[in-house]
């Protein structure tokens, strides 16, 4: 059985948290400069410069890359031979998330859904975070972290086709909650697509799709190519950089299925969208 201590999680979330927040991940920014190349509309142009020149002054001056500084989501595996001292693994991510939004000068955005009041004092700095935990094997704790804006959460959806609807159901149904969402979510995108499994798990599933790293391959070929061909009819739309008219509205589309199998259920065909914008905070530690 291997010990963590618990301090040693702490740290890793915060630290975590601090440099997602003022440091454009290197697959968005690889994929941001891609678009900046392949853009035929001089506006659209601009913004991508815009966006880029925002992500290296955040990168020096260790400032947030957008003043949305998220809700903190987390899929964690927690290996079956590793045992956390001093504490219990949730609640040291709460401590991290906490430690991290407030020495980080991150924007508490949590508020109780009805009276619409800031948590921050009730329930702690940007707490509650969501977390889904995974028991897997091994002795060690992967940790996936992103920070999710309200601009491309509210504009994300799921639905439950009709089998019949098949993969022209799904790509429409894309089409439509791209389209819908036009300018709001802050393109240009990731789009995360969860088919199968269920109403709840499709939404789980289009969520942890965004933590891909953009430019890697889906391991099921038919779905690699399915991403390609979604991913081209989304950027016929033209919504383009911020919503200005372009070509490159969506830098990636991540398919995740319900396995083994594809599964779901005979009499349905759940899928959910889940959108993500152009500054793609994620991280993946391993402890």
């Amino acid at each position: 059985m291997r010990v963590v201590k618990y301090d040693d999680i702490v740290k890793a979330i915060k630290d975590m948290i601090i440099y997602s927040a003022t440091h454009l991940s290197p697959d968005m920014k690889k994929a941001l400069e891609e678009a900046y190349k392949n853009e035929k509309s001089e506006v659209s142009k601009a913004v991508l410069k815009q966006l880029l020149d925002n992500a290296k002054i955040a990168e020096t001056e260790w400032k947030p890359l957008c003043q949305d500084t998220g809700l903190a989501i987390y899929f964690v595996k927690v290996g079956e031979d590793v045992k956390v001292e001093g504490g219990t693994l949730k609640d040291a991510i709460y401590e991290g998330t906490e430690q991290g939004y407030k020495e980080g000068y991150l924007r508490a955005s949590t508020c109780d859904c009805f009276t619409r009041a800031n948590l921050k004092d009730k329930v702690g700095y940007n707490l509650p975070p969501v977390i889904y935990f995974d028991i897997v094997p091994g002795d060690k704790i992967e940790i996936e972290y992103a920070a999710k804006g309200g601009g491309s959460e509210n504009v994300s959806r799921a639905t439950v086709l009709a089998p019949a609807q098949g993969k022209k159901g799904i790509l429409e149904f894309v089409k439509k909650v791209v389209s819908d969402a036009g300018p709001n979510p802050c393109p240009p995108l990731v789009v995360g697509v969860g088919i199968g499994g269920s109403f709840d798990y499709a939404a789980v599933m289009s969520k942890h799709a965004l933590f891909r790293d953009i430019g890697s391959k889906n391991p099921d070929p038919e779905m690699a190519e399915f991403e390609e061909e979604i991913k081209n009819e989304l950027n016929k739309l033209g919504i383009g950089a911020m919503g200005m008219g372009g070509t490159e509205t969506v830098l990636a589309v991540h398919i995740e299925t319900f396995q083994p199998g594809r599964m779901c259920h005979i009499a349905s065909l759940p899928v959910a969208v889940n959108i993500q914008c152009h500054s793609s905070r994620h991280s993946h530690i391993t402890i």
